[in-house]
């Protein structure tokens, strides 16, 4: 898979993440697919399938008014991309560790995405 196609198909997956657009979002991604949240080396969220990520990305966009990743660094490397993100979203609803609604959130992670068949078969989200 040539790096242009791996890195359209993140831009095209972020941006219609960052427009709450789930079904541009399962465009992008395999059938087989499987995610991981990963906070401060702890796995929060583990998530096999297209049927499950699909649910858990419509349920995602209730929390939010307002979300955005921003791509700061793309490394691609066979079949493999690793992306340093900022993340900036506004909460929609509070949240059990004090957020409130309207917050402002700001973060700094990295993804990796990983292909098959011209999709997204992996995808690990660290924060």
């Amino acid at each position: 898979m040539p790096n242009s196609t791996i890195q359209q198909t993140i831009e095209n997956y972020i941006n219609a993440y960052n427009n709450f657009n789930v079904e541009g979002m399962l465009a992008q991604i395999h059938l087989e697919v499987e995610f991981e949240n990963i906070v401060n080396g702890q796995v929060t969220l583990s998530i096999k399938g297209i049927d499950a990520f699909k649910a858990q990305a419509e349920e995602a966009t209730k929390y939010f008014t307002q979300r955005d990743q921003k791509i700061t660094q793309l490394t691609i490397t066979d079949h493999t991309a690793e992306t340093q993100i900022d993340y900036t979203a506004i909460l929609a609803i509070d949240l059990p560790n004090g957020l409130k609604a309207g917050d402002k959130l700001e973060l700094k992670g990295r993804s990796v995405f990983t292909f098959k068949d011209g999709k997204i078969i992996r995808l690990q989200d660290y924060s």
